[in-house]
């Protein structure tokens, strides 16, 4: 047993009673927030190291053996989530001290991101379906307030409509939960996975797969069943914006890709058929409703759907390789999907607008900028030799060796809209002229760096700008970390053995 697969719960949730207890302390909520996310990437390396070289960790709370009591488990895939969540966490925190105000640290902005984290973090290690609601619980209460904090009125009608949905796809968890364990007297995955085969019914263990579906996708906002991303996603902070957009979406990801490798797998024909059409339509959807509109961060939060489908492509095909390439994707989507957030926050303290008629001369003023915003937005579109290059390539060459050639051919064509959508901010916002009109006094005056500036913004930026280009030019060993959790996914006795024992 592995005692540190504790400390990504343990660790979130003491920093955030910690700068409970210096609420009144701007300063320290910002020491402990930062200080709190190191520490957290700190534990996750070790525990990385760990799976990486003895293979799935298990920790047994409590001394009580699986499947009765709580179990954590830690294998390739979750090591891999939990340490992208853990930089985009530390991102986010040192990109806050100044995107976030007083009032909302002062109503609680730190201890919820680490309490926020603890549920993401919980979601990656629990092997226990009740637990995995459990956690989702946590984010969904952590999310919804740091949505609304700020009480302006987009952002409550953006709340109201994310807890809302939320809440029927718990409901829905919930439900699919209680017939799990009506049908095999267990809820802990691993015994799951041995006992829903020798279910007689196999269709109506199909139909409660498709339960997991629905409420699974709703909080990965796949299609149909994604409406209330775009309407909530753009109007808290671009702080709250980035790690909702990079991560929370991917959480939902990681469910769908669990329950689809490891439990639901006895009617795959039906199911991942489903997975498929469902990958093409959030594919094409979230390209065309990010085509249609100038909001900067509303255009990125239709992407957020459009990206989703590579993922769901990748994991409907069920091959290592499809594997393998959503994995991949989900980590290079995260980089890439919350730096063009946090770049649409430095552009709107720039010109004072999220608007892109309202925007233009970034490029001639801020050159930089421009640069950090082509990494980003390139890797999106997928272009060489950057890390969205590696993850549409991996999908693509599944699809093609599965012969899924029409879903294919969707995935290239939706990579080339989304370059247009990315040229569209392009070509207004940075490389477009300044509006004669509205822009603010200290546009072209105000520097990225020293004092009194925004490089606070900007160094968060440049890190994970450094890490896309990191991951797309030294591509080959994350892809075969990859490749061994999607192997670990299609071998899954490997996962039932490491949690109760040889069998």
């Amino acid at each position: 047993m592995n005692g540190f697969l504790v400390f990504p719960i343990i660790i979130p949730l003491i920093v955030a009673t910690l700068a409970l207890l210096f609420r009144k302390s701007s300063v320290m909520q910002r020491w402990i927030g930062v200080t709190g996310m190191v520490i957290l990437l700190a534990s996750v390396i070790v525990l990385f190291r760990d799976v990486y070289v003895d293979g799935i960790q298990v920790l047994q709370l409590g001394d009580w053996d699986a499947p009765f009591g709580i179990t954590l488990v830690g294998d390739m895939l979750s090591m891999l989530m939990l340490g992208i969540s853990a930089v985009m966490g530390l991102i986010i925190a040192v990109y806050s001290l100044y995107d976030i105000d007083k009032e909302r640290e002062r109503f609680g902005y730190y201890p919820l991101l680490h309490i926020l984290l603890m549920g993401v973090n919980g979601s990656f290690l629990t092997g226990d379906i009740f637990n995995l609601y459990v956690w989702f619980e946590v984010m969904l209460i952590a999310s919804f307030i740091l949505l609304a904090l700020g009480n302006s009125k987009n952002q409550l009608q953006g709340a109201l409509k994310y807890v809302i949905i939320n809440l029927f796809s718990s409901l829905l968890f919930l439900f699919g939960v209680a017939l799990l364990y009506g049908m095999t007297g267990t809820l802990n995955m691993a015994d799951l996975a041995q006992r829903l085969p020798e279910v007689e019914n196999v269709g109506l263990v199909t139909t409660v797969s498709m339960i997991f579906l629905v409420s699974f996708g709703i909080k990965a906002a796949i299609f149909p069943l994604f409406f209330w991303l775009p309407a909530s996603y753009h109007t808290p902070p671009v702080a709250i914006s980035a790690i909702f957009g990079g991560l929370l979406t991917k959480v939902g990801v990681y469910a769908l890709i669990r329950v689809f490798t490891l439990l639901f797998t006895q009617d795959i024909g039906y199911t991942h058929t489903i997975l498929m059409w469902v990958a093409g339509f959030t594919m094409v959807i979230g390209v065309l409703g990010a085509a249609s509109h100038y909001e900067f961060r509303k255009i990125l939060s239709f992407h957020i759907v459009s990206q989703i489908g590579y993922m769901i492509m990748g994991l409907a095909f069920n091959t290592a390789l499809g594997l393998m390439g959503a994995i991949f994707y989900v980590l290079h989507n995260i980089l890439a999907k919350s730096n063009l957030f946090l770049i649409s926050g430095i552009a709107q303290r720039l010109l004072g607008t999220f608007e892109l008629k309202q925007m233009g001369g970034l490029y001639k003023h801020y050159p930089f900028l421009a640069v950090l915003f082509m990494i980003s937005a390139f890797a999106l579109a997928g272009f060489p030799p950057l890390s969205g290059f590696w993850a549409k390539l991996t999908v693509v060459k599944a699809g093609l060796a599965v012969e899924a050639y029409v879903l294919t051919a969707t995935a290239i064509l939706v990579g080339l809209l989304t370059l247009f959508s990315m040229m569209k901010i392009w070509l207004t916002a940075f490389w477009g002229t300044v509006p004669e009109k509205g822009v603010p006094e200290h546009f072209g005056k105000i520097a990225l760096f020293g004092a009194g500036n925004l490089y606070i913004m900007v160094v968060p930026v440049m890190a994970v700008a450094g890490l896309i280009l990191l991951v797309g030019l030294y591509a080959q060993p994350l892809l075969e970390v990859c490749l061994i959790a999607a192997e670990q996914l299609l071998n899954p006795s490997v996962y039932i053995e490491a949690v109760l024992g040889p069998q």
